[in-house]
């Protein structure tokens, strides 16, 4: 089997991706828009062939790329970067060179809001009221419907990157002036941020699966800056897990990893979106701690070796705490080294392109009991 992988060092730990392919004897091809000499040496003797391509969004140079590596080493069985931003250009290839996988059909629902929220409704998944933006009077009456308020985030987007909200008449004005483009609005509802995550073999039947659960809404996290942190947890929520597996089955996702939300208050939960890649962050080095096994290497060979059950379990709660630059904490680094040594898993300066939104500087903690797991991150989030 040959495989295709797009932006192999990209996220960092992603380069484990191409390393498990290798092991599972994959013949590895890859394409990036990072100098060759910039990948890590584990990467390097991961791949059979590596293409340099400067600007990776050029379909036709992409397509190019691609052709190249097929020509010389004969046809791919799979085209993949596990990544939201190539979503697009991996369906796109994998129509282009008739490769197993979902097309760019499948991103109407599995990519943009609108068609998240037809695929949910249909299995019987609540959602929260919401409809793509069409004009003045169409938002205008949504509000009237549903009163303030209300969220309005891009049909495609990724996290809390480019959504507001409307809470008044006045702020409102100034969005009728002005109607956005290629937008959704949706009735805000308020709730914690409850995730049903996992793999799923060649066959749609999930392999692995886990929930974790974020301190605060992803808008507060990045607007306001507040300190962030989310935890796996060893039990899923019977109700998310119910759920999630209907979304997972209406969403026909196949051999791949996913990431549903959900929005969970007193009265219930809603449906927020289904993602078809892996949770971000080091999610899933953090599922693999709380469950002493390596994802990497299970989808690896799922793919590679067809496999499709895998024995694991969760002795663990693990949790991602992570401290900005710009609060001043009761205890240095030193003290959380010192003082959570025996909880502490991993620390790490996190990449500047993830920091918004999880953090300067993170401490991975891990723990049977969640309430001591608790007890530690707020150690660790105790200000001066």
């Amino acid at each position: 089997m040959n495989v295709l992988v797009l932006s192999p060092h990209f996220p960092p730990n992603f380069e484990r991706f191409s390393i498990a392919l290798r092991d599972a004897g994959a013949g590895v091809l890859a394409i990036g828009d990072a100098p060759y000499d910039s990948l890590s040496g584990e990467l390097k003797g991961a791949l059979w062939e590596y293409y340099y391509l400067d600007n990776m969004s050029d379909y036709e140079s992409l397509y190019r790329a691609a052709a190249f590596l097929i020509h010389k080493h004969g046809r791919v069985d799979r085209i993949e970067s596990h990544n939201e931003h190539w979503l697009g250009m991996e369906a796109r290839l994998r129509e282009d060179f008739n490769v197993f996988g979902q097309k760019s059909a499948d991103l109407d629902f599995n990519r943009r809001k609108s068609g998240m929220k037809q695929v949910f409704r249909a299995a019987g998944v609540p959602v929260a009221p919401g409809e793509p933006v069409t004009s003045a009077d169409q938002i205008r009456d949504f509000v009237r419907r549903e009163g303030f308020p209300v969220v309005f985030k891009p049909d495609v987007g990724v996290g809390a990157q480019s959504i507001f909200r409307v809470n008044d008449e006045q702020r409102l004005a100034g969005v009728l002036a002005y109607p956005p483009k290629d937008y959704f609005i949706e009735k805000f509802v308020p709730g914690t941020v409850v995730s049903f995550d996992g793999l799923t073999d060649r066959e749609g039947n999930i392999i692995f699966c886990a929930s974790h659960r974020v301190n605060l809404g992803i808008m507060e996290i990045i607007t306001e800056q507040k300190p962030i942190h989310y935890y796996y947890l060893r039990d899923i929520p019977p109700e998310i897990e119910e759920l999630g597996r209907k979304a997972v089955r209406a969403f026909h996702i196949r051999e791949r990893f996913f990431h549903t939300e959900f929005l969970v208050d007193g009265e219930g939960c809603v449906a927020l979106e289904m993602n078809v890649r892996p949770p971000g962050g080091l999610s899933l080095d953090m599922m693999n701690w709380a469950c002493d096994i390596d994802l990497y290497r299970l989808w690896a060979r799922s793919v590679v070796c067809g496999e499709s059950h895998f024995d694991y379990e969760r002795p663990y709660n693990v949790a991602h705490v992570g401290r900005r630059n710009s609060i001043r904490y009761r205890r240095s680094h030193e003290d959380i080294l010192r003082e959570l040594s025996p909880v502490l898993v991993a620390h790490m300066q996190f990449p500047t392109l993830f920091r918004v939104a999880m953090g300067d500087y993170v401490y991975f903690l891990r723990h049977p009991e969640l309430e001591t797991l608790k007890s530690a991150i707020a150690l660790v989030e105790e200000q001066a």
